[in-house]
């Protein structure tokens, strides 16, 4: 979904996902007109030196207002959170490309994610202990507001409520929350754990955890926490197969899995040519050159695209992918596949000139050979 720039922040960017502007009614709602300001309320009356009534908080345009104003804060509560993971990571040479505010809270995309444990835990730990420090200043705030300006009490109020609530909600171990990357900190903390075990352990335990919001969900008739519980669910499983999958290619290079020399296609060769080539060489994905120039690749499925009775007279340039991805030599081959992204194959390039080739089907060969010859680490069964 489509991010819009807000501001920046430490030279970060801070950007609102399209999914927060549709949830941001929805939240709207839920504060102003669910039976949660009378909750509120009485929780706040609890450290306010103000006397809070809700039933006139409850009248009216005032519970819109309310919720507007407290949906607000509560992002705002969120950027202050993240920027408290970015702050963190600052702390150990480590950049934050973005922070994006969406649906489901926050994002802070670090540019690397540290493997020592005492690093991923400060880092993980910063945004929560943020919120404490924010839910505080609330509070202290609290006590200087006015008692004759309810409205104003009791958002200060439920922000420094909803700001403790955060950081104890975010302790739960459970990817891609911070308490599921602080227990994978402490589990990798013995020298004879490995990264990739100590993250399958913390992703099956945060598994349990998005069953039991599912449940706790569906029994309570609460879509909320059954999509949170989703959301955690999928996390939590794309976290620990993306760690297999690191742990697969770790050591490996662009250069280890390329095919070398490149193997190319003119620009104006027609399909026809192309598909000869194809045939005689077994292969299905080639780089489309032009003068020497690497222009784009094509692909068998793109031949497929076109009308048998075309082949003659449409070249190679009309069907194939212009945008085209380029790594160096050096470039680890995780990263390869990160960058990748949906595009069959990656361009190995050194000084300007292209040396070969990655395609999915390389990397897949790799893999499949560590993972049959016994890689180190998430291979092994995991204990519990």
């Amino acid at each position: 979904m489509r991010n819009f720039h807000l501001t920046t922040i430490w030279g970060i960017p801070i950007r609102i996902n399209v999914s927060l502007l549709v949830f941001l009614p929805v939240l709207v709602w839920l504060i102003a007109a669910s039976g949660q300001i009378g909750i509120y309320a009485s929780i706040i009356d609890g450290f306010s030196p103000a006397t809070l009534d809700p039933a006139p908080l409850e009248e009216g345009a005032t519970p819109w207002l309310i919720g507007v104003t407290g949906a607000v804060g509560l992002f705002v509560s969120v950027a202050a959170h993240e920027l408290g993971h970015a702050y963190a990571a600052r702390r150990y040479d480590i950049g934050t490309e973005s922070i994006t505010l969406w649906i489901f809270g926050g994002l802070a995309a670090l540019e690397s994610i540290p493997r020592e444990w005492n690093r991923e835990f400060w880092i993980a730990v910063a945004g929560p202990i943020t919120s404490v420090l924010v839910g505080v200043g609330f509070a202290g705030l609290l006590q200087v507001v006015p008692g004759g300006l309810p409205i104003v009490v009791f958002v200060v109020g439920w922000l420094a409520v909803i700001n403790v609530i955060l950081a104890i909600f975010n302790m739960v171990p459970a990817f891609p929350m911070d308490g599921g990357r602080v227990l994978r900190a402490l589990l990798s903390r013995p020298r004879n754990r490995s990264y990739a075990r100590a993250t399958q352990i913390a992703a099956r335990i945060g598994t349990i955890f998005a069953l039991l919001f599912a449940v706790v969900g569906i029994l309570g008739w609460n879509p909320v926490l059954v999509l949170v519980a989703l959301f955690i669910y999928g996390a939590a499983t794309t976290e620990s197969r993306t760690v297999v999958l690191d742990e697969l290619l770790a050591d490996v290079t662009a250069t280890d899995v390329m095919d070398a020399p490149v193997r190319s296609i003119p620009a104006d060769a027609t399909v026809d040519e192309f598909a000869s080539t194809m045939f005689q060489e077994r292969r299905s994905e080639y780089v489309v050159v032009d003068d020497g120039d690497v222009v784009g690749f094509v692909t068998l499925s793109d031949v497929g695209r076109v009308d048998r009775a075309a082949f003659g007279t449409t070249t190679v340039r009309e069907i194939a992918t212009a945008d085209v991805t380029t790594v160096e030599p050096d470039t680890p081959a995780f990263d390869v596949l990160v960058s990748m992204g949906r595009a069959p194959l990656v361009v190995v390039v050194e000084e300007d000139e292209p040396i070969g080739t990655v395609s999915r089907r390389d990397l897949g060969d790799v893999m499949q050979l560590r993972r049959e010859l016994g890689a180190p680490g998430p291979f092994e069964r995991v204990p519990m």
